[in-house]
């Protein structure tokens, strides 16, 4: 009962962090983490969340050090070697060519040791896979070594087996393999949102907007299970300056719903109706946005440039 006691409060408040993640408050979420984690410097999964926090607003370093602390905790956790991997290879691609190199190569380190600790970690599995397809041989990659893993996900989730061989037959320029394997997800997952982005995303890059837009309509009527898809659906709407006025009509759904996700923080759905907005020529909504993005994660640099865009 003594131990229940001393434990509560620091359960609740890492509970009510993990809630303020997933609404895209960050501002909070850090705060409170920060403050957990200085009263309780051995608490490992504070200091996960915390580099998740710092993750969400683009803080690579931050990110890593909290990520960091957290592995040194509790090195045979898998998911926090994973987080720590991301917060890695963020880093990497915000780095010089001289420095992106050695970023890479932990971030290939962590991701096969989250996979090494718990081979059924579908999500590292799948971003190992990605690393092997994006990353040359010198650096560990090799699409042999991504078949490797998408025969392994076969068991734990075909869906993603069949996106990692979309990704190495798309490696390998041929486009009518990765579209029947992104098909073959679809089916797999039995239409869910995300297989139908990724075909979106695969049309996209394709040249194929037609195509395209059919995928994420099929997205967009799926993603009630799904809702962080609406976010990434109006972000590849904006990207392919394809349909603002769709892209604002979702962001809206999304802000409005209950359903939040922490892969789709609200400040991130704030700052992308900031940007549609501001493509259809609304600068006062477009600061509007902004301002509402800032307000729950005043260090998301890209809605700090967005508002001094239009408030010039």
């Amino acid at each position: 009962m003594v131990l229940m006691a001393v434990l509560a409060p620091a359960l609740l408040q890492a509970e009510t962090a993990a809630n303020l993640l997933i609404q895209g408050h960050a501002d909070e979420a850090i705060a409170s983490l920060e403050s957990t984690t200085k009263n309780s410097p051995d608490d490992a999964a504070a200091h996960n969340l915390l580099c998740r926090a710092y993750y969400s607003i683009g803080k690579w370093d931050r990110s890593i050090s909290a990520c960091e602390k957290a592995v040194a905790l509790d090195g045979n956790n898998s998911m926090y070697h994973l987080w720590l991997g991301r917060a890695y290879g963020e880093k990497a691609d915000d780095s010089s060519v001289f420095s992106a190199p050695g970023w890479a190569k932990k971030t290939h380190l962590e991701f096969e040791t989250a996979v090494r600790l718990d081979p059924s970690n579908v999500e590292a599995r799948s971003d190992l896979s990605e690393y092997y397809v994006d990353a040359p041989g010198f650096m560990g990659g090799g699409t042999d070594k991504a078949e490797a893993q998408a025969q392994a996900l076969e068991k734990l989730a075909p869906a993603k087996a069949h996106l990692v061989r979309a990704e190495i037959a798309q490696k390998n320029k041929d486009m009518d393999s990765a579209e029947r394997e992104y098909r073959a997800a679809i089916q797999a997952s039995k239409g869910s949102a995300s297989a139908w982005f990724d075909l979106a995303s695969f049309f996209h890059k394709a040249g194929r907007p037609d195509d395209m837009d059919k995928a994420l309509n099929e997205a967009i009527a799926a993603a009630k299970t799904e809702p962080d898809v609406l976010v990434d659906s109006a972000s590849l709407l904006i990207k392919a300056e394809r349909n603002c006025g769709l892209a604002i009509q979702i962001l809206h759904r999304y802000l409005d719903s209950e359903a939040k996700s922490e892969a789709a923080p609200a400040f991130k759905a704030d700052y992308l109706l900031g940007t549609a907005l501001e493509k259809q020529g609304n600068k006062q909504a477009a600061a509007e946005a902004y301002s509402a993005a800032l307000a729950l994660a005043r260090d998301f640099t890209p809605a700090q440039e967005g508002l001094k865009r239009v408030t010039r």
